[in-house]
């Protein structure tokens, strides 16, 4: 019946930084949310992979866009492009008929009205038919293995790549919920002003990535330290090349302010818990999914500033497609997904 079946379920995580849909409990599209579009034309050139690698490197006929600032859609044809070539990667097999889609996307707590909207009607023109929204505190808690219906308090940190969303879970609900627009392409333009600042170095949204991932630190003492990073560029004023190691001492410096921002959100989130899940979120620790948790550091710096133990998913970049996935499954079940 494969041949014939209908209706197509996919699980999506719409994120600001990376795209990730799961089909039948696997993860099948991992891709950055860019998509390369013709300036002439509008027509999509590429998505993805191949759109990241145009990024900051096109010329005059092309652009690059990703289409979602701040977890919300910024760009609304770009990102309908973006979805539907996306979808369409899943369906390399299948060209005689597109089939149904039967949808769940994570979209971040703190989205308004207008913002969900722009997200199911973008969905819905990439070809849903049954589209449902999921809240990704939610997603990434069912993602990590919480009993999100239980009657205990959970909390859940998704440092992402737009937004920091922050969630307390009992009885599959939201009791209080923080959401800033603090997160990954934050801590990408702190470096990009710091090594502008400091070593008169110009520094593209790729290299200050990159510079994260690779000495990106919270904390300025760290057991395992990671090695200097080289950094090539041109000098701001004479344009000439420059070489300037980076150490992450100094990375951990320049993001201070921003993950200070995050801090005070999860200890405004906690001021808010009744003090029954409170004593749950004491007992059970925080968890930290999303990107963001992979900041060196990051989980230590919390816990001995908030005094409640702060536990790294298992996988944390993908907690959130993972539980967008769980809920698919249990779309007739979970209470807490919208249509």
């Amino acid at each position: 019946m494969g041949f014939f079946s209908f209706t197509q379920e996919l699980a999506m995580d719409l994120g600001t930084a990376n795209t990730i849909i799961t089909s039948g409990g696997k993860i099948v599209v991992d891709e950055p949310s860019v998509v390369a579009l013709d300036r002439r034309t509008d027509r999509m050139i590429a998505v993805g992979e191949k759109a990241s690698q145009m990024y900051e490197k096109t010329h005059a006929n092309i652009r690059t866009v990703r289409p979602l600032k701040s977890g919300v859609i910024a760009d609304f044809y770009a990102c309908e492009q973006m979805m539907r070539g996306m979808i369409k990667m899943v369906n390399t097999h299948n060209r005689l008929f597109s089939p149904s889609l039967r949808m769940v996307i994570g979209v971040p707590s703190g989205s308004t009205e207008v913002e969900l909207r722009a997200v199911r009607d973008s969905a819905e023109h990439a070809g849903g038919r049954d589209v449902y929204l999921i809240f990704e505190p939610m997603a990434a808690a069912i993602g990590i293995g919480i009993d999100v219906e239980a009657p205990e308090g959970n909390m859940v940190v998704d440092i992402g790549g737009g937004s920091t969303e922050i969630a307390v879970i009992s009885l599959g609900g939201i009791v209080t919920n923080r959401s800033i627009r603090v997160a990954g392409d934050d801590l990408n333009w702190d470096i990009q002003e710091y090594m502008g600042r400091q070593h008169n170095l110009k520094v593209s949204e790729r290299m200050a990535e990159r510079i994260k991932i690779n000495v990106g630190a919270a904390l300025t003492e760290l057991d395992d330290a990671p090695e200097d990073y080289v950094v090539h560029g041109p000098n701001r004023m004479t344009a000439l090349p420059m070489e300037v190691p980076v150490c992450y001492q100094e990375v951990a410096h320049c993001l201070e302010k921003s993950i200070a921002k995050i801090e005070t959100a999860v200890l405004s989130a906690l001021e808010d818990t009744p003090p029954e899940l409170y004593a749950d979120i004491v007992h059970n620790g925080i968890w930290l999914a999303g990107g963001g948790a992979l900041l060196r550091g990051l989980d230590k710096r919390l816990t001995d500033k908030i005094n409640i133990p702060f536990h790294i998913a298992e996988d944390p970049l993908h907690a959130v497609a993972k539980g967008t996935g769980i809920a698919l499954k249990n779309v007739d079940k979970f209470s807490f997904l919208m249509r």
